[in-house]
């Protein structure tokens, strides 16, 4: 999953940023409201962290104008404004959840999970094909129940795959869900992480397959399926 966080404090942005991806997040930082349109113009993220308070402008308009293009990425406010008036005025602005200053990061992580498993974003919490289970919120792999090692990059590709299963899922996608902004991408590291992830799962008895669309992307079923 794909997170991006538009907060002006920079150490906060960097705690924020590195507590979510040890909680298995990719996460791109910008600090002012034009690089967050800039950010959001170029990429479908799962969620967004928020401030209010940013040196161009106020949040609440990059909320509105998201809204207004119809993009129903879930909001969660980010702010140091505690008053009633200014919650409600977020909420109505289209935000779906508000945190203020200063904050305690379990719950920050445990808000942007609610926000996420609502039916809107489809983030089940168990996503199962065949005899393999992806637990989402431990991000642990199953085959016929049990636990199977699995890296980081692999376990994000599968992610996606999973959540559209049946379904081709095109390259680009891919490398836009699992790689940030700062992050080195050859052009040949999907194909690499697709063919480890399929003899791990080979190796498992998973009875799944991931297929090839040559040129278009992948595509995980039922063995036999796809």
């Amino acid at each position: 999953m794909r997170l991006l966080i538009v907060e002006d404090h920079e150490i906060l942005a960097k705690a924020v940023k590195l507590a979510f991806e040890r909680d298995g997040y990719v996460v791109d930082t910008v600090l002012t409201c034009e690089d967050g349109r800039a950010a959001t113009d170029t990429v479908s993220y799962d969620a967004i962290i928020l401030d209010r308070g940013l040196p161009d402008d106020d949040g609440l308009n990059l909320l509105r104008e998201l809204r207004s293009r119809g993009n129903p990425t879930p909001v969660l406010l980010l702010t140091a404004r505690d008053q009633l008036n200014e919650k409600i005025e977020g909420l109505d602005c289209g935000g779906d959840d508000y945190v203020a200053k200063p904050i305690e990061m379990e719950e920050l992580i445990a808000r942007v999970r609610a926000l996420l498993r609502r039916p809107a974003t489809s983030l089940a919490l168990i996503l199962s094909v065949g005899n393999l289970d992806y637990d989402t919120r431990n991000r642990e792999v199953r085959v016929s129940g049990d636990a199977v090692e699995v890296s980081r990059r692999e376990t994000d590709v599968l992610e996606q795959l999973l959540r559209r299963a049946g379904r081709v899922v095109p390259k680009d996608v891919l490398e836009e869900k699992i790689y940030g902004f700062d992050e080195e991408v050859s052009s040949n590291s999907i194909e690499v992480h697709i063919s480890r992830l399929r003899k791990r799962l080979t190796d498992a008895g998973a009875a799944v397959e991931i297929k090839t669309r040559r040129g278009i992307g992948y595509i995980i079923g039922e063995a036999g399926t796809v």
